[in-house]
């Protein structure tokens, strides 16, 4: 497919222009002159440089990426119908839909960004983290920056020792069968060749325990109400855990939050002042993500 300069530069200005500062969890500024945002905005939104994103505005420089395709999907809000305009607007086909989609739909990134103030994550169901609030960062490290089979966090949970650090210990029998229970539910519904058989292979050819585990054929476990986290810094903080669900693309948004007067609530309070500055780029790939129904 060609790329379609023209349509491509009227589409992405005409998208973002569409957006005002406060639609993105940008605070809208006293001078603002721009109807709607401006290109450094989109560009920042979408990981690129202004330059870059001003030149596909201008109708020159080189044919995007299917990457960078997508993180200005991303970063303009656009919705799936949208998205897939783009992708064929820059001579790409459009990726598939459904539960392999890391394509956050519009309104859900419209609650995330209005939830800065406690931690918060979007994951798909088989728990890789596609966005996390600076508290959710905070609480267990940058898990955006995962690649490959290490986004998952069942994946994580029997390959990476570390990744159990941040539940409590007594938590972590349970933890185990709740993986797997939730992998082996999914794996079925989605049939052979799924993204969610390829991690069955691979953990059954790294990880004696979740043999073990996937031998029982145990399904329909449910994780309890309250998360038990272990902060290096803080301590235990009891977080409830309430979950939106995007049926069509198959992700949840977890919001954390303490009980009022409780002391989870002070340490979180405590952890919006301490920020990530403790994750370094070796480090913060540690922590633990959800499923959707945990």
């Amino acid at each position: 497919m060609a790329i379609d300069r023209r349509g491509l530069a009227e589409f992405l200005r005409g998208r973002r222009e569409a957006l005002q500062p406060e639609d993105v969890g940008l605070p809208r500024g006293e001078r603002r002159r721009t109807s709607g945002l401006r290109r450094e905005e989109a560009a920042a939104l979408s990981h690129m440089s202004t330059d870059y994103y001003a030149r596909l505005e201008q109708e020159r420089g080189p044919q995007p990426s299917d990457q960078m395709v997508a993180a200005m999907a991303q970063g303009l809000h656009l919705s799936l119908g949208e998205r897939d305009h783009l992708f064929a607007l820059a001579g790409h086909t459009p990726p598939p839909r459904g539960a392999e989609s890391d394509h956050v739909s519009p309104g859900m990134l419209r609650i995330f960004d209005r939830l800065q103030d406690t931690p918060a994550e979007v994951v798909t169901e088989l728990g890789e983290t596609l966005r996390q609030s600076a508290l959710g960062i905070a609480l267990v490290g940058n898990l955006t920056r995962l690649q490959g089979a290490d986004r998952s966090i069942g994946y994580r949970w029997f390959t990476e020792p570390s990744t159990r650090q941040l539940y409590d210990p007594d938590d972590h029998e349970f933890l185990s069968r709740l993986w797997v229970s939730g992998l082996r539910e999914i794996a079925s519904l989605r049939g052979p060749g799924s993204r969610a058989a390829r991690y069955v292979e691979l953990l059954l050819s790294r990880s004696e325990e979740f043999g073990l585990l996937w031998e029982r054929h145990e399904v329909g476990l449910r994780p309890p109400g309250t998360k038990r986290f272990i902060h290096p810094e803080l301590g235990r903080l009891d977080l409830s855990c309430q979950t939106l669900v995007d049926p069509e693309q198959s992700h949840a948004l977890l919001v954390y939050t303490a009980a009022p007067g409780s002391e989870s609530q002070e340490k979180l309070r405590l952890l919006s002042v301490i920020g990530a500055q403790r994750f370094t780029p070796e480090s913060d790939a540690v922590g633990v993500a959800e499923h959707p129904d945990t």
